[in-house]
C-alpha cells in the first residue's frame, strides 16, 4: 500500500510539472491570461503534490514513543495545506481577471494554446480516475484532494479552452471572463479540500454508513448480550472506535475478557478502523 501511494505521488509530481511547463508556454505565446493561469494553477499543483508526497511518507511510519497512534495526520494537514495554496492562487487570478477586464489586449497565437488544453484536459481526466482509485485502497485523504483537485481541473483547462477559442475568434474579453471563472473554480475547490481535511483533524464522526458497520461487527461476536455508547471519531485519515459492550455478568473475568478482544479484532477487522477500544459492562 504504501508502494501504491508513493508511486501515485511521485507521478503527480511528474505530470504537473510537465502541464505547467506546456502551459505557460502556450500562455505567454498566445498572450492569453486564462492559459496563463490555468499554467499557474498547475504550479499550485506541483508545490501540493510535492507537499503530498512528503505527508504520504510521513503518515506510512510506524507508531512510535512520541507518536503512540501513527501519523496519520499528516495527510489531512497536507491536504488542508493543498486548499490553503488553491485559494491564495485563486484570489490572485481573480484580482489579476477584473483588472484585465478593463484592458484591451490581442491574442497572437491560438492554435499552440487550444492544442495544450486539450492534452492538459485529457491528462486530467485520467489523473483524476488514477488517484481517486489509488485513494481507495489506501485510505489517502490526500490522493482524494487530488483527485478532486484534478477533476476541477478539466474544468478549468475546458473554460480557459473556451477563452482562448473565442479570443482566437477576436473575442479577447471572453478571455479575461474565462479567467475569473477559472479563479472561482480554484477558490471553490480549495474550500471543499479545506472543509474535509480540517474535518479529519478536528475529529469528526464518520458517516452513518460506516458507524452501522461498526455496530454490525460487535453485535455478531458471540457471547454479546448489547452494545452502547458507541462513539468514534477521525485520528487523520483512520478512524479509532469507543464502544461499550453488555455481557453477562455470571462470566469469569477471562470468558469476559476473551469476548471484548473478539469485539476488539471485529471491529478492527474494517478497513478504515485503526483502533477500537471496548469497556466490558455486567448485565
Amino acid at each position: 500500500m504504501e508502494n501504491k501511494g508513493r508511486q501515485a505521488t511521485i507521478m503527480l509530481v511528474v505530470c504537473n510539472a510537465f502541464l505547467f511547463a506546456i502551459k505557460i508556454t502556450a500562455g505567454i505565446m498566445s498572450n492569453s491570461l486564462a492559459v496563463i493561469s490555468d499554467a499557474f494553477n498547475s504550479l499550485t499543483d506541483i508545490l501540493s503534490s510535492v507537499i503530498i508526497f512528503f505527508a504520504v511518507k510521513a503518515s506510512s511510519k510506524q507508531a512510535d514513543e512520541g507518536h503512540p497512534f501513527g501519523h496519520h495526520r499528516a495527510e489531512p494537514i497536507a491536504g488542508l495545506l493543498v486548499a490553503i495554496f488553491a485559494g491564495i492562487l485563486g484570489f490572485e487570478i481573480l484580482h489579476t481577471s477584473l483588472f484585465k477586464l478593463t484592458e484591451t489586449h490581442a491574442h497572437t497565437i491560438g492554435v499552440p494554446a487550444i492544442i495544450v488544453l486539450l492534452i492538459s484536459i485529457v491528462m486530467k481526466l485520467i489523473m483524476s480516475s488514477y488517484f481517486k482509485k489509488v485513494s481507495r485502497k489506501i485510505n489517502s485523504p490526500a490522493l482524494l484532494a487530488s483527485s478532486i483537485d484534478s477533476r476541477n481541473d478539466v474544468y478549468i483547462s475546458s473554460t480557459a479552452l473556451v477563452g482562448i477559442g473565442c479570443g482566437f475568434f477576436g473575442y479577447a474579453q471572453i478571455d479575461s471572463i474565462a479567467a475569473t471563472l477559472i479563479s472561482f473554480w480554484i477558490i471553490y475547490s480549495g474550500y471543499k479540500i479545506g472543509v474535509q481535511n480540517i474535518d479529519y483533524l478536528m475529529g469528526r464522526q464518520p458517516e452513518d454508513s460506516i458507524m452501522k458497520e461498526i455496530k454490525t461487527k460487535a453485535t455478531a461476536v458471540s457471547g454479546i448480550r448489547g452494545i452502547h455508547d458507541v462513539r468514534a471519531h477521525y485520528v487523520g485519515n483512520y478512524i479509532h472506535v469507543e464502544i461499550h459492550i453488555s455481557l453477562d455478568q455470571t462470566l469469569t473475568l477471562t470468558q469476559a475478557h476473551d469476548i471484548g478482544k473478539n469485539v476488539q479484532r471485529a471491529v478492527e477487522s474494517l478497513e478504515s478502523i485503526h483502533k477500537a477500544f471496548v469497556h466490558i459492562d455486567p448485565v
